[in-house]
Protein backbone atom coordinates (compact mmCIF):
# COMPACT_ATOMS: atom_id res chain seq x y z
CA UNK A 1 0.00 0.00 0.00
CA UNK A 2 3.03 2.24 0.64
CA UNK A 3 4.35 1.46 -2.53
CA UNK A 4 0.84 2.19 -4.20
CA UNK A 5 0.31 5.81 -2.19
CA UNK A 6 4.35 6.70 -3.69
CA UNK A 7 3.34 5.94 -7.11
CA UNK A 8 0.36 7.54 -6.69
CA UNK A 9 2.27 10.76 -5.48
CA UNK A 10 4.44 11.09 -8.30
CA UNK A 11 1.90 10.53 -11.52
CA UNK A 12 -0.94 12.38 -10.04
CA UNK A 13 0.65 15.88 -9.80
CA UNK A 14 2.68 14.86 -13.32
CA UNK A 15 -0.35 14.00 -15.27
CA UNK A 16 -2.21 17.43 -14.15
CA UNK A 17 0.51 19.30 -14.82
CA UNK A 18 0.49 18.45 -18.50
CA UNK A 19 -1.92 18.72 -21.51
CA UNK A 20 -2.92 15.94 -23.73
CA UNK A 21 -3.82 18.84 -26.52
CA UNK A 22 -1.02 21.61 -26.15
CA UNK A 23 -0.73 22.74 -29.63
CA UNK A 24 -0.15 26.66 -30.62
CA UNK A 25 0.24 28.30 -34.15
CA UNK A 26 2.70 30.62 -36.01
CA UNK A 27 2.91 32.56 -39.16
CA UNK A 28 5.92 33.80 -40.43
CA UNK A 29 5.73 35.94 -43.88
CA UNK A 30 9.19 37.11 -45.06
CA UNK A 31 9.19 39.84 -47.36
CA UNK A 32 12.72 41.08 -48.71
CA UNK A 33 15.38 41.02 -45.26
CA UNK A 34 12.18 41.20 -43.26
CA UNK A 35 9.78 39.19 -41.66
CA UNK A 36 6.41 38.76 -39.46
CA UNK A 37 5.48 36.79 -37.09
CA UNK A 38 2.38 35.85 -35.08
CA UNK A 39 2.43 33.53 -32.30
CA UNK A 40 -1.21 32.12 -31.29
CA UNK A 41 -1.40 30.17 -28.31
CA UNK A 42 -4.63 29.33 -26.21
CA UNK A 43 -4.78 31.45 -22.74
CA UNK A 44 -4.17 28.11 -20.58
CA UNK A 45 -0.97 27.24 -21.49
CA UNK A 46 0.72 30.82 -20.34
CA UNK A 47 -1.37 30.57 -17.25
CA UNK A 48 2.29 29.06 -15.79
CA UNK A 49 4.51 31.24 -17.96
CA UNK A 50 6.72 34.09 -16.23
CA UNK A 51 6.20 37.39 -18.08
CA UNK A 52 4.59 35.71 -21.40
CA UNK A 53 4.98 38.72 -23.38
CA UNK A 54 8.52 38.07 -23.14
CA UNK A 55 9.31 34.65 -22.69
CA UNK A 56 7.42 33.17 -25.27
CA UNK A 57 9.37 35.36 -28.23
CA UNK A 58 12.49 34.47 -26.36
CA UNK A 59 12.00 31.11 -27.37
CA UNK A 60 10.95 31.02 -30.42
CA UNK A 61 13.93 32.81 -33.47
CA UNK A 62 14.98 32.73 -37.29
CA UNK A 63 18.14 32.80 -38.79
CA UNK A 64 19.22 33.53 -42.72
CA UNK A 65 22.68 33.44 -44.38
CA UNK A 66 24.32 32.38 -40.72
CA UNK A 67 22.80 35.46 -38.67
CA UNK A 68 20.02 35.57 -36.64
CA UNK A 69 17.31 38.04 -37.19
CA UNK A 70 17.22 41.42 -35.22
CA UNK A 71 13.73 41.44 -33.46
CA UNK A 72 11.40 44.59 -32.72
CA UNK A 73 8.08 45.27 -32.54
CA UNK A 74 7.47 42.54 -30.19
CA UNK A 75 4.27 42.83 -28.44
CA UNK A 76 1.37 40.43 -27.14
CA UNK A 77 -2.63 40.40 -26.02
CA UNK A 78 -5.26 38.53 -25.02
CA UNK A 79 -7.78 37.62 -28.16
CA UNK A 80 -10.81 36.18 -26.58
CA UNK A 81 -9.15 33.45 -24.90
CA UNK A 82 -6.35 33.29 -27.45
CA UNK A 83 -2.68 34.66 -26.16
CA UNK A 84 -1.47 36.43 -29.92
CA UNK A 85 2.02 37.59 -29.62
CA UNK A 86 3.67 39.36 -32.82
CA UNK A 87 7.39 40.19 -33.48
CA UNK A 88 9.29 41.73 -36.61
CA UNK A 89 12.45 40.40 -37.68
CA UNK A 90 15.37 41.92 -39.93
CA UNK A 91 17.94 40.12 -41.58
CA UNK A 92 21.52 41.62 -43.21
CA UNK A 93 20.47 40.20 -46.59
CA UNK A 94 17.28 39.47 -48.55
CA UNK A 95 16.23 35.86 -46.82
CA UNK A 96 15.76 32.91 -49.63
CA UNK A 97 16.10 30.41 -46.82
CA UNK A 98 15.56 30.05 -42.75
CA UNK A 99 16.26 28.09 -39.84
CA UNK A 100 13.81 28.11 -37.28
CA UNK A 101 14.50 27.21 -33.69
CA UNK A 102 11.71 27.12 -31.44
CA UNK A 103 11.65 25.53 -27.38
CA UNK A 104 8.61 26.54 -26.36
CA UNK A 105 8.08 23.13 -25.17
CA UNK A 106 10.24 24.00 -22.63
CA UNK A 107 8.16 26.89 -21.13
CA UNK A 108 5.10 25.62 -21.41
CA UNK A 109 4.08 21.90 -20.77
CA UNK A 110 6.91 18.95 -22.07
CA UNK A 111 4.28 17.29 -24.66
CA UNK A 112 3.93 20.91 -26.12
CA UNK A 113 3.23 21.37 -30.01
CA UNK A 114 4.23 24.37 -32.27
CA UNK A 115 3.23 24.05 -35.72
CA UNK A 116 4.71 26.62 -37.85
CA UNK A 117 4.02 28.36 -41.57
CA UNK A 118 6.07 30.24 -43.74
CA UNK A 119 5.32 32.60 -46.42
CA UNK A 120 7.91 34.15 -49.16
CA UNK A 121 5.84 35.12 -51.56
CA UNK A 122 3.76 32.18 -53.37
CA UNK A 123 6.25 29.93 -51.48
CA UNK A 124 5.35 28.64 -49.01
CA UNK A 125 6.79 25.86 -46.05
CA UNK A 126 5.83 24.31 -42.43
CA UNK A 127 7.79 23.08 -39.54
CA UNK A 128 6.69 21.18 -36.27
CA UNK A 129 8.45 21.79 -33.00
CA UNK A 130 8.45 19.50 -29.83
CA UNK A 131 10.61 18.94 -27.25
CA UNK A 132 13.05 16.85 -29.49
CA UNK A 133 12.96 18.61 -32.32
CA UNK A 134 13.58 22.20 -31.62
CA UNK A 135 15.04 23.30 -34.86
CA UNK A 136 14.00 22.91 -38.48
CA UNK A 137 14.98 24.51 -42.02
CA UNK A 138 12.49 26.39 -44.02
CA UNK A 139 13.45 25.99 -47.53
CA UNK A 140 10.33 27.60 -48.90
CA UNK A 141 10.32 24.77 -52.04
CA UNK A 142 7.53 22.10 -52.67
CA UNK A 143 9.06 19.14 -50.38
CA UNK A 144 9.88 16.17 -52.03
CA UNK A 145 7.11 12.80 -52.01
CA UNK A 146 10.00 11.14 -49.69
CA UNK A 147 10.60 14.34 -47.17
CA UNK A 148 6.71 14.57 -47.03
CA UNK A 149 6.61 11.13 -45.75
CA UNK A 150 9.38 11.02 -43.29
CA UNK A 151 7.54 14.57 -41.69
CA UNK A 152 3.79 12.53 -41.55
CA UNK A 153 5.77 9.38 -40.24
CA UNK A 154 7.70 11.24 -37.64
CA UNK A 155 5.01 13.76 -36.96
CA UNK A 156 2.35 10.73 -36.26
CA UNK A 157 5.01 8.44 -33.99
CA UNK A 158 6.05 11.44 -31.84
CA UNK A 159 2.42 12.44 -31.02
CA UNK A 160 1.46 8.78 -30.23
CA UNK A 161 4.74 8.09 -28.04
CA UNK A 162 5.12 11.89 -26.76
CA UNK A 163 2.16 12.44 -24.22
CA UNK A 164 1.69 11.12 -21.31
CA UNK A 165 -2.10 10.62 -21.49
CA UNK A 166 -1.17 8.22 -24.77
CA UNK A 167 1.62 6.44 -22.35
CA UNK A 168 -1.40 5.84 -20.27
CA UNK A 169 -3.82 4.54 -22.12
CA UNK A 170 -1.26 1.84 -23.63
CA UNK A 171 -0.75 0.77 -20.53
CA UNK A 172 -3.64 0.60 -19.41
CA UNK A 173 -4.45 -1.97 -22.52
CA UNK A 174 -1.57 -3.80 -22.00
CA UNK A 175 -2.71 -4.34 -18.63
CA UNK A 176 -6.36 -5.46 -19.61
CA UNK A 177 -5.47 -8.07 -22.21
CA UNK A 178 -5.07 -11.85 -20.43
CA UNK A 179 -3.72 -13.19 -23.37
CA UNK A 180 -1.44 -12.77 -26.56
CA UNK A 181 -4.44 -12.84 -28.76
CA UNK A 182 -6.38 -10.18 -26.71
CA UNK A 183 -2.82 -7.95 -26.85
CA UNK A 184 -3.41 -8.24 -30.56
CA UNK A 185 -7.25 -7.67 -30.56
CA UNK A 186 -7.06 -5.08 -28.68
CA UNK A 187 -4.68 -3.37 -30.11
CA UNK A 188 -6.47 -3.94 -33.90
CA UNK A 189 -9.41 -2.85 -32.52
CA UNK A 190 -7.55 0.48 -30.89
CA UNK A 191 -6.03 1.30 -34.33
CA UNK A 192 -9.27 0.55 -36.22
CA UNK A 193 -11.28 3.34 -34.02
CA UNK A 194 -8.58 5.73 -33.84
CA UNK A 195 -8.69 5.72 -37.70
CA UNK A 196 -11.94 5.66 -37.96
CA UNK A 197 -12.47 8.85 -35.21
CA UNK A 198 -9.61 11.33 -37.36
CA UNK A 199 -12.51 10.78 -40.76
CA UNK A 200 -15.33 11.31 -38.08
CA UNK A 201 -14.12 14.33 -36.04
CA UNK A 202 -13.33 16.76 -39.09
CA UNK A 203 -17.33 16.05 -40.46
CA UNK A 204 -19.10 16.31 -37.07
CA UNK A 205 -20.09 20.11 -37.57
CA UNK A 206 -18.40 21.73 -34.95
CA UNK A 207 -15.30 21.52 -32.83
CA UNK A 208 -13.80 19.55 -30.31
CA UNK A 209 -12.22 21.72 -27.50
CA UNK A 210 -8.66 20.47 -26.10
CA UNK A 211 -10.43 21.07 -22.92
CA UNK A 212 -13.02 18.26 -24.01
CA UNK A 213 -10.57 15.50 -25.83
CA UNK A 214 -8.35 15.94 -22.65
CA UNK A 215 -11.65 15.28 -19.77
CA UNK A 216 -12.57 12.76 -22.23
CA UNK A 217 -8.80 10.82 -22.46
CA UNK A 218 -8.61 10.84 -18.95
CA UNK A 219 -12.15 9.25 -18.63
CA UNK A 220 -10.75 6.43 -21.07
CA UNK A 221 -8.23 5.37 -18.66
CA UNK A 222 -10.68 5.49 -15.59
CA UNK A 223 -12.68 3.20 -17.27
CA UNK A 224 -10.44 0.82 -18.91
CA UNK A 225 -8.66 0.60 -15.23
CA UNK A 226 -12.60 -0.05 -14.04
CA UNK A 227 -13.52 -2.77 -16.41
CA UNK A 228 -10.27 -4.41 -15.50
CA UNK A 229 -10.98 -4.26 -11.69
CA UNK A 230 -14.63 -5.18 -11.57
CA UNK A 231 -15.28 -7.22 -14.80
CA UNK A 232 -12.32 -9.52 -15.00
CA UNK A 233 -13.75 -12.09 -17.26
CA UNK A 234 -15.13 -9.85 -19.72
CA UNK A 235 -15.34 -11.28 -23.25
CA UNK A 236 -16.36 -8.05 -25.04
CA UNK A 237 -13.29 -5.87 -23.72
CA UNK A 238 -12.01 -5.51 -26.95
CA UNK A 239 -15.07 -3.21 -28.18
CA UNK A 240 -14.67 -1.09 -25.14
CA UNK A 241 -11.40 -0.71 -26.34
CA UNK A 242 -12.48 0.55 -29.40
CA UNK A 243 -14.96 2.39 -28.02
CA UNK A 244 -12.40 4.12 -26.21
CA UNK A 245 -9.97 4.51 -29.02
CA UNK A 246 -12.40 6.68 -30.73
CA UNK A 247 -11.79 9.45 -28.24
CA UNK A 248 -8.09 9.14 -27.96
CA UNK A 249 -8.28 8.85 -32.25
CA UNK A 250 -10.24 12.79 -31.90
CA UNK A 251 -6.55 14.25 -30.43
CA UNK A 252 -4.43 13.17 -33.76
CA UNK A 253 -7.54 14.42 -35.51
CA UNK A 254 -7.06 17.75 -33.99
CA UNK A 255 -3.54 17.79 -34.78
CA UNK A 256 -4.07 16.51 -38.42
CA UNK A 257 -6.59 19.19 -38.92
CA UNK A 258 -3.98 22.41 -38.03
CA UNK A 259 -1.01 20.69 -39.15
CA UNK A 260 -2.43 20.28 -42.90
CA UNK A 261 -0.93 16.53 -43.01
CA UNK A 262 -2.11 13.98 -44.89
CA UNK A 263 -4.00 11.00 -42.71
CA UNK A 264 -2.11 7.61 -44.38
CA UNK A 265 1.77 9.06 -43.42
CA UNK A 266 0.66 10.46 -40.10
CA UNK A 267 -1.76 7.28 -39.00
CA UNK A 268 0.89 5.10 -40.12
CA UNK A 269 3.37 7.14 -37.64
CA UNK A 270 0.94 6.47 -35.26
CA UNK A 271 0.52 2.66 -35.46
CA UNK A 272 4.23 1.92 -35.51
CA UNK A 273 4.41 4.10 -32.42
CA UNK A 274 1.74 2.39 -30.51
CA UNK A 275 2.52 -1.48 -31.88
CA UNK A 276 6.23 -0.94 -29.93
CA UNK A 277 4.48 0.42 -26.73
CA UNK A 278 2.10 -1.83 -26.58
CA UNK A 279 4.66 -4.73 -27.43
CA UNK A 280 7.55 -3.02 -24.39
CA UNK A 281 4.24 -2.62 -22.12
CA UNK A 282 3.38 -6.59 -22.92
CA UNK A 283 6.62 -7.55 -22.17
CA UNK A 284 7.24 -5.60 -18.84
CA UNK A 285 4.13 -6.86 -17.33
CA UNK A 286 4.59 -10.40 -18.13
CA UNK A 287 8.19 -10.20 -17.25
CA UNK A 288 7.58 -8.59 -13.63
CA UNK A 289 4.18 -8.82 -12.82
CA UNK A 290 2.57 -12.23 -14.06
CA UNK A 291 5.45 -14.24 -14.16
CA UNK A 292 7.13 -12.77 -10.86
CA UNK A 293 3.83 -13.29 -9.56
CA UNK A 294 3.61 -10.12 -7.52
CA UNK A 295 0.51 -10.61 -5.28
CA UNK A 296 -2.33 -8.47 -6.34
CA UNK A 297 -0.41 -6.59 -8.89
CA UNK A 298 -3.00 -6.33 -11.81
CA UNK A 299 -5.64 -4.94 -9.52
CA UNK A 300 -3.39 -2.59 -7.84
CA UNK A 301 -1.83 -1.38 -11.26
CA UNK A 302 -5.74 -0.83 -12.24
CA UNK A 303 -6.58 1.13 -9.05
CA UNK A 304 -3.33 3.23 -9.70
CA UNK A 305 -4.75 3.90 -13.09
CA UNK A 306 -8.28 4.13 -12.31
CA UNK A 307 -7.13 7.02 -9.50
CA UNK A 308 -5.26 8.77 -12.10
CA UNK A 309 -7.84 8.97 -14.84
CA UNK A 310 -10.46 10.13 -12.43
CA UNK A 311 -8.54 12.72 -10.81
CA UNK A 312 -7.32 13.90 -14.02
CA UNK A 313 -10.91 13.87 -15.55
CA UNK A 314 -12.50 15.94 -12.71
CA UNK A 315 -9.82 18.46 -12.24
CA UNK A 316 -9.95 19.27 -16.33
CA UNK A 317 -13.59 19.25 -15.92
CA UNK A 318 -13.63 21.47 -13.53
CA UNK A 319 -11.17 23.77 -15.21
Amino acid sequence: MTRYKCWLALLVPATLAAHMVSMSTGELKVDGNRAHYELRIPMYEVAHVHEPEHTLLDHIRFKSGGVWGKPSGQSCHDEQGTYVCVADYEFPARVEELTAECTLASVTVPNHVHLLRAYRGDKTDQAVFDLSFTSADILFRPPTAIEIAIKELTAGFMRAAGGLAPLLFLASLALAARSRREVIAFTASLLAAETLACFIVPRIGFPLSPGFIEAAAALTIAYLAFEILLLPNSRSRWLVVGFLGLFQGAYFSVFLAESGYGATGFLCGVAIAELLLIAVFSLILTRFIRVASIPRAVPVAAGLLLTIGLVWFFVRLKA
